[in-house]
């Protein structure tokens, strides 16, 4: 018999697929410690498969529109912090694509979100970012610089989309169908995929301008208005990379 010791590390080295088998091995052994593992197991087998139903439940728009070739979903980050670009993520996916754990991006931790950055980018058939910087958003205003992003996004895909699938809004001057979704991070699977290569993208570049202007936390508040920010900035005042038509009165 094996002993209890032995059981968990078959656990804890099982993969999905030989977790069935875990459970029904040891689900009545006699062993208290033991049974609680194989539940243990089961509630795991249990929380993949609702993960595989919110996937399937996020590929309704992508099912939709099945017979367009390319499906492209966009979104962005950065639009409301008071320093640096907004960034826009444009993602085709594969039809039978189904990475788990693709969300929001906002729902997801750091961690998650680079992990799954990089398995996008293995599975995407193209990705592309495009960016608008602090000063472009001082000169013709926020929504139009990112709407600005997001046709360079377009732009820089290998593959034409035939339908563009966005969070929220419906980009001018595009002449590529459109599919405006509210909330679509959370309701879109290539949506979802955009936004995480987007937060990723720009999550990255403002730790890298944390190594230039370090006073004000860019790599904790990624130049959101935090407190540490707010007071960095009434002490040392704006960096190039502050957005000047958002900081009202505040300095």
């Amino acid at each position: 018999m094996k002993s209890t010791t032995e059981i968990k590390g078959i656990l804890q080295a099982a993969t999905i697929e030989e977790l069935p088998e875990f459970i029904k091995e040891y689900s009545a052994d006699g062993r208290a410690g033991v049974r609680k593992m194989a539940e243990s197991a089961a509630k795991r087998l249990a929380a993949l498969e609702k993960e595989r139903q919110r996937i399937e439940t996020m590929r309704t728009y992508e099912e939709q529109y099945i017979d367009c070739a390319y499906i492209c979903g966009i979104d962005e980050a950065g639009r409301g912090p008071l320093a640096g670009p907004v960034v826009a993520g444009a993602v085709i996916l594969p039809k039978d694509c189904r990475i788990l754990y693709i969300n929001d991006s906002k729902q997801l931790s750091e961690k998650k979100r680079e992990d799954l950055y990089d398995i996008i980018m293995e599975q995407a058939l193209s990705c592309a970012v495009g960016y608008a910087t602090p000063e472009r958003i001082d000169e013709i205003n926020i929504l139009q610089a990112t709407y600005e992003a997001m046709r360079e996004a377009i732009g820089k895909l290998s593959c034409k989309p035939d339908i563009l699938l966005n969070d929220a809004v419906t980009i001018p001057r595009i002449s590529i169908p459109q599919v405006p979704i509210i909330k679509g991070d959370a309701k879109s699977i290539t949506i979802g995929a955009a936004s995480i290569i987007a937060k990723v993208t720009r999550d990255r570049l403002m730790r890298e301008y944390d190594k230039i202007f370090p006073q004000y936390g860019f790599a904790g508040n990624k130049g959101y208005g935090s407190a540490e920010h707010m007071d960095a900035l009434k002490k040392y005042g704006p960096t190039p990379i502050h957005r000047k038509s958002f900081l009202g009165n505040i300095i």
